[in-house]
C-alpha cells in the first residue's frame, strides 16, 4: 500500500455465486471469523504491524543495559577515566592528610571515603579526628566558588594547625575541577596573591552534602566539631576572610 492511499474495498458481484468460496481458497483458506469471507488487506496489515511492535518491545526488554553489574549477562560497567597526573600537579592541590588509626572518626561523615584530588588515592573528609574541620563544598561550574576558594586558602594560612581546612568538589567532572584550579592559580600568581594549596576531595555523588543534610546548592561550608559531629553548615558564599573567621569562631569556638 502506498503512503496516502485509502483503504482497499472488496466489491462482491451478485451474479458470481462462487466468488466468496474461490476467493477464500486463493488466500490460503483464511476467512473472517464473523462472516466467513476473506480477510481484507487492511486487517492483514494491522496484524503484521502488531507483530512487529511486539517483537521490538521484546528486543528492547531483553537488550543489555549499560549499568548491569558484572554478574549479569550484559557487559560490565566501563571503568572510570584516568586523570592525567600532570593536570593534578598543575592544580596545586595538596596531598590529603592521612587517616588516624589510633582514634577512629565518629559522626555522620565517619564512614565516607572519597578520593584525593592531588593523587586520586582514597581519603576521608574527617581524616584527623580530634581537630576542628572546615569543609568547603564547591564545583567547577559554581561562579561564587571561584571567588571563595582563595579566601579559604588565606584563612587556612592564618589558622595554621588550629583548624583543618579541606575543599570538596561535589561534581563527577574531576578533570574540569583540576583545570579550574590550575586556571585560578594562574590568576592568583598574576595578582600576586597566595596560590591554592588546600587538600581537596573528589565527591562525585555529593555524599558529604547529603550526610550534612545541606540543600542542593553551592557553595556550602560544613563546620565539624572535634568529636566528628556537625556544628552547622553555611549555605552562602563568604564575603572575606574575616567573615570565615567569625563564622568558624562562632560555630567551633576557634579564634584565629
Amino acid at each position: 500500500m502506498c503512503p496516502g492511499q485509502g483503504l482497499s474495498v472488496v466489491r462482491r458481484r451478485p451474479d458470481r455465486s462462487g466468488y466468496r468460496r474461490r476467493s477464500g481458497e486463493r488466500s490460503g483458506g483464511r476467512a473472517s471469523a464473523r462472516t466467513g469471507g476473506p480477510v481484507s488487506r487492511p486487517v492483514l496489515w494491522k496484524w503484521a504491524l502488531t507483530a512487529v511492535i511486539v517483537a521490538l518491545a521484546a528486543a528492547v526488554a531483553l537488550w543489555p543495559r549499560g549499568d548491569s553489574d558484572s554478574g549479569g549477562t550484559g557487559a560490565p560497567p566501563e571503568p572510570a577515566r584516568e586523570v592525567d597526573p600532570a593536570l593534578r600537579h598543575a592544580s596545586g592541590a595538596a596531598v590529603c592528610p592521612p587517616g588516624s588509626d589510633s582514634r577512629p572518626a565518629a559522626g555522620p561523615l565517619a564512614d565516607i571515603v572519597l578520593t584525593c584530588l592531588a593523587d586520586g588515592m582514597p581519603a576521608a573528609p574527617v581524616a584527623v579526628p580530634g581537630a576542628p574541620t572546615v569543609l568547603n563544598l564547591w564545583a567547577y561550574w559554581c561562579e561564587p566558588c571561584r571567588t571563595e576558594l582563595p579566601l579559604f586558602q588565606e584563612y587556612a594560612d592564618r589558622a595554621g594547625s588550629a583548624v583543618q581546612v579541606l575543599t570538596v568538589h561535589s561534581d563527577p567532572a574531576e578533570a574540569k575541577a583540576l583545570s579550574l584550579l590550575a586556571a585560578l592559580n594562574q590568576d592568583l600568581r598574576d595578582q600576586q596573591r597566595p596560590e591554592l594549596r588546600l587538600p581537596g576531595l573528589q565527591d562525585p555523588d555529593a555524599r558529604v552534602r547529603t550526610a550534612a543534610n545541606a540543600p542542593n546548592a553551592l557553595p556550602i561550608t560544613v563546620l565539624i566539631r572535634p568529636d566528628g559531629s556537625i556544628a552547622e553548615y553555611v549555605a552562602r558564599p563568604f564575603r572575606d576572610v574575616a567573615d570565615i573567621a567569625d563564622t568558624v569562631a562562632g560555630a567551633l569556638g576557634v579564634t584565629v
